[in-house]
C-alpha cells in the first residue's frame, strides 16, 4: 500500500463576503480535491487542543499522528532539529523572527520578506554585541531564525514551561505592547529584543532597504521557545517509512525527529511563488522509495497572513492542478493506495492569523467506502457525520489501523 498526504497549510477558512458567502475552498476551482471526496470520504478534525497554541507546530504534530498533549514542547526546537542542531538536556531553542514594528504596531512579521543574507548581517551585529557564551543566534531562511540558550549541567536555566510568548504573525496590524514575553526568563528575551532595536536602527542593511522602498527589520521578536520533544519514530508508531516534501523548517524538523528524510525541491520557497509542479513531481518520484509521502505547501497560509483571499484561492488551485491531480493519477497505477488532503489548522483571511477549530479532510483509495459528499470544502466537512475532535486519531483512520 502506498500513502500520500497533501497539506495545504492553513487553507481552512470562514465564509467571505467578497466571495458571496463562500469560503476560499468553496470558491476555488479544485476538481482533483473534489474527486477525492467523490471517490471516498470527507470529515472534520481538530488538530489543536484549546489549551495549546493555535499554530503549525501543534497542528502538524497532531496531523502526523502524535498527540500534542503528550509530545509538544515548543516550536523552536523542531526548527532546530531541521538544521541538524542537537539540543542537550539543559538547552533551549527560541524562534527569532526579524520583524517590522512601527509605532508599537506589528507592521510585518517577516520584515518585508528580507533576504537570508540581510538577516545574517543583522544577526551578526547581535552576535558581536552579546557577551554571554550561553547565547547563540543561528541564521535560518529569510525572517525565520533561531536563538539557542546553551545551559550548563547543574546550573538552573532561566526558562520554564510557564514562559509565555506570542507568535508575531498573531499580531499583524495590532499593538505589541501587551505581548512581550512573560514569565521565567522573559526579562532576558525582552532585553535582547530591545537591544536589537537599538542595533538595527541605523544598520546598513536597513538603510539600503529604506532606500529601495522596502520595510526595515526594526528588531527581533523572540517566541516559541522549548526543548527537543521525545517523539518516537513513525516506523515504531505505525510500521511505515516516510518522506517529507516541504520548504519550511518546522516540517523538516518534525520529519527529522520521527525518522523521515526530507526531499528538497528546487524553487520551493515556503511562499505563494513556490514551485508547485516541482513538489508534485517530487512526490511522484518518491512513491517507489518509501511507504508514505507527505507534501506540505505553505502558500495558502502565507496568503491568509497577508489577508489576500485571491492569492489564497490561486494557491489552492495551483495545489490542486500541480500536486493533488498528478499525484492521485500516479497513485492509481501503483496498486493499492490511499491519498488524503487536509490542512493543519484554520488561518482565516479576516484575522490574518492561525486559529483553533476544525479543518476539512478528504480520503480515498483502497478499502475506503465512499460517502455522499461530492465537494472538498469547510462546509461539506462540517456537515459530515465523520467528526474527529481528537485530531491525531485521523492518522489511524487514514492508515486503516
Amino acid at each position: 500500500m502506498k500513502y500520500v498526504i497533501v497539506i495545504p497549510d492553513g487553507c481552512a477558512d470562514e465564509p467571505q463576503e467578497s466571495l458571496g458567502g463562500k469560503t476560499p475552498l468553496q470558491a476555488a476551482n479544485i476538481p482533483a480535491m473534489d474527486a477525492i471526496v467523490s471517490a471516498g470520504i470527507t470529515g472534520a478534525a481538530n488538530h489543536v487542543p484549546p489549551h495549546l497554541p493555535a499554530g503549525s507546530a501543534v497542528a502538524n504534530m497532531s496531523l502526523l499522528g502524535y498527540d500534542p498533549n503528550e509530545f509538544f514542547t515548543g516550536r523552536a526546537p523542531l526548527e532546530a532539529a531541521a538544521q541538524g542542531i542537537a539540543l542537550g538536556p539543559n538547552d533551549w531553542a527560541v524562534r527569532c523572527n526579524l520583524v517590522t514594528i512601527q509605532d508599537q504596531v506589528m507592521k510585518s512579521f517577516t520584515a518585508g520578506h528580507l533576504s537570508t543574507e540581510e538577516a545574517d548581517q543583522l544577526l551578526e551585529s547581535l552576535r558581536q554585541s552579546i557577551e554571554s557564551d550561553a547565547l547563540e543566534f543561528v541564521t535560518g531562511v529569510s525572517y525565520r531564525n533561531l536563538l539557542l540558550f546553551r545551559g550548563t549541567e547543574g546550573e538552573p536555566h532561566p526558562f520554564s514551561d510557564d514562559t509565555r510568548s506570542t507568535p508575531p504573525h498573531d499580531l499583524t496590524d495590532d499593538s505589541v505592547l501587551d505581548d512581550f514575553p512573560r514569565g521565567p526568563g522573559s526579562k532576558l528575551l525582552a532585553d535582547l529584543m530591545n537591544q536589537s532595536m537599538q542595533l538595527f536602527a541605523d544598520h546598513p542593511v536597513n538603510d539600503l532597504r529604506r532606500a529601495d522602498g522596502n520595510l526595515p527589520a526594526t528588531n527581533i521578536w523572540l517566541w516559541g521557545l522549548g526543548r527537543t520533544p521525545q517523539l518516537p519514530s513513525f516506523k515504531s508508531q505505525y510500521g511505515l517509512e516516510g518522506k517529507m516534501i516541504t520548504a519550511v523548517d518546522l516540517l523538516r524538523g518534525i520529519a527529522s525527529i520521527i525518522g523521515w528524510d526530507c526531499i528538497e525541491v528546487e524553487g520551493a520557497t515556503g511562499y505563494t511563488d513556490t514551485n508547485f509542479a516541482g513538489k508534485g513531481q517530487a512526490a511522484i518520484n518518491a512513491l517507489d522509495q518509501t511507504d508514505i509521502v507527505v507534501v506540505h505547501v505553505e502558500a495558502t497560509d502565507e496568503a491568509s497572513h497577508e489577508g489576500d483571499v485571491d492569492a489564497k484561492i490561486k494557491a489552492l488551485q495551483d495545489i490542486d492542478q500541480h500536486i493533488v491531480g498528478p499525484v492521485h493519477e500516479s497513485l492509481k497505477s501503483q496498486g493499492d493506495y490511499r491519498i488524503m488532503v487536509t490542512p493543519d489548522h484554520p488561518t482565516p483571511v479576516r484575522t490574518k492569523t492561525h486559529s483553533h477549530g476544525i479543518v476539512p479532510f478528504a480520503i480515498c483509495g483502497t478499502g475506503i467506502d465512499r460517502d455522499s459528499a461530492v465537494t472538498y470544502d469547510d462546509i461539506s466537512a462540517a456537515d459530515s457525520k465523520l467528526q474527529m475532535p481528537v485530531g491525531h486519531e485521523v492518522m489511524k483512520l487514514f492508515l486503516g489501523d
